[in-house]
């Protein structure tokens, strides 16, 4: 199977049409959704017709797109005006958007085809991909396995061929953690770089939209589209001059990475340490310097983020969780009523330390090395039927371990490229986060190319 950028060029090439790509992935998603369950809804016909007007477009001569005829699908909480968008939950099915996302409109324009609507965890609260609505997206490489939530459809339609990219959101983890059980990349870029108007809310100070895709390449394609200013999303007014580039530039000489002694590697399972160390040996080999770091702000941006995320989440669901507490799972409803409980003193404490923490970040991390090379999985992802059947409390235990290296990143605001490292014993892959100062995406994108090109991908799970 094409990747997305290898599909874009043969489109515009005219090696091969829209209607072939589209059906391909139509033929994949009728085979093999009813094992993984990445979709919440698909429209063969509706896809179909944007296939062939995109031929049509391109056979008349009509300017391109740079994704256009690329079948593409997104996480069920998205927005398009008109449609339904569940957000993976039982009080949002049957909801009808009045606007359409930003992110959406940009691909619409930049000429992608819309497949349908990816699965989630509820409300995007949850890094196992768990649902007790729709039902958990399996991981296509074990279907035993958890895919990493929240944006588990995402993540297990682009590794399996379902479509060529998706997007994804990432409040603490939902990007990354996805894609480095399901074998993709994925960006959790800068806060403010990408329009979050009309994408569901969790947390306005920490939510992120991202794509996921087979490769880096795809990534930065995809980055480019959606990335930029938009009045709509004030946090985005934020954004520096300047996109991120289609194409991933060459890499600098002389890069520095950080290779943590402290926090990422606490507890940190053998075989994850193993591959993780594998990782910076490759990096190593592409010429960068790997410089030994401890990093203990990076903990402290971690155990405020608990505090961050209820506040603001709770300030969302508040009316719900007093008129329909019925309607969230037990997990997701005890971890959003906890944050009903957190002091507004706490609250903006933390906002004032987190300002506080990006600055010695900067100034004590970011002065000695240029990227971190982090671990994402601190442990092998679970089985869907030992977190299933887990109490609330042993949920919120598994959630805690999951989350330990990626929530820092959100705290701080910082970019994080997921890279797929390798394959793990339970017979899913792994990955590594690539974190860079704020606005370093060119950067890291760049970085984590280099890294394919020399090593591979691992390409697509084994079919059934």
């Amino acid at each position: 199977m094409l990747s997305l950028t290898e599909a874009a060029a043969a489109l515009r090439s005219g090696a091969v049409t829209s209607q072939a790509l589209t059906r391909d992935c139509l033929d994949r998603i009728g085979r093999d959704n009813p094992r993984l369950n990445a979709f919440i809804a698909f429209d063969g016909e509706a896809a179909m017709a944007q296939a062939q007007a995109a031929d049509r477009a391109r056979a008349g001569g009509q300017p391109l797109g740079p994704l256009h005829g690329v079948p593409l699908a997104h996480k069920d909480m998205f927005y398009r005006s008109g449609a339904e968008t569940t957000c993976g939950s039982r009080i949002r099915t049957g909801w009808i958007a009045g606007s359409t996302a930003t992110v959406l409109q940009k691909l619409d324009a930049a000429g992608a085809v819309t497949l349908g609507r990816l699965g989630m965890s509820e409300f995007a609260v949850g890094p196992l991909g768990l649902n007790a609505h729709f039902g958990a997206v399996r991981n296509p490489w074990n279907t035993e396995r958890v895919s990493g939530g929240s944006s588990s459809g995402p993540g297990a339609a682009v590794a399996s061929g379902l479509c060529y990219g998706a997007l994804g959101s990432d409040t603490g983890a939902s990007i990354r953690v996805p894609a480095a059980a399901c074998g993709v990349a994925g960006l959790k870029p800068t806060y403010g770089l990408v329009s979050r108007a009309a994408c569901m809310p969790l947390s306005h100070s920490l939510d992120v939209v991202g794509p996921l895709a087979r490769t880096v390449a795809d990534v930065a394609l995809l980055t480019s589209v959606i990335a930029g200013p938009d009045a709509a999303d004030p946090a985005s007014l934020a954004s520096p001059p300047g996109l991120v580039p289609a194409t991933p530039g060459a890499l600098p000489p002389g890069l520095r990475i950080g290779v943590p002694t402290s926090y990422f590697t606490d507890d940190l399972d053998p075989e994850m340490a193993a591959l993780l160390a594998e990782c910076h040996a490759k990096l190593a080999e592409l010429g960068c310097t790997l410089v030994p770091i401890a990093i203990p702000a990076f903990r402290e941006a971690a155990q405020i983020y608990g505090v961050i995320l209820g506040g603001e989440a709770s300030s969302i669901h508040g009316k719900w969780l007093r008129e329909r507490p019925q309607d969230y799972a037990p997990q997701v409803r005890g971890r959003l009523l906890a944050g009903l409980q957190i002091p507004a003193a706490d609250y903006v404490t933390a906002l004032r330390a987190r300002a506080g923490l990006l600055r010695r970040v900067l100034a004590e991390v970011f002065t000695q090395v240029d990227v971190i090379a982090a671990p994402i999985w601190c442990r092998l992802p679970p089985r869907i039927a030992d977190v299933e059947s887990e109490t609330v409390q042993q949920a919120a235990r598994t959630v805690g371990g999951v989350l330990r290296a990626t929530l820092p990143a959100n705290v701080l605001g910082l970019p994080a490229l997921a890279l797929p490292t390798g394959m793990t014993s339970a017979g899913v892959p792994a990955g590594a986060q690539l974190i860079g100062r704020p606005w370093s995406e060119p950067l890291l994108l760049s970085l984590g190319h280099a890294y394919q090109t020399c090593f591979g991908t691992l390409g697509l799970p084994p079919a059934g």
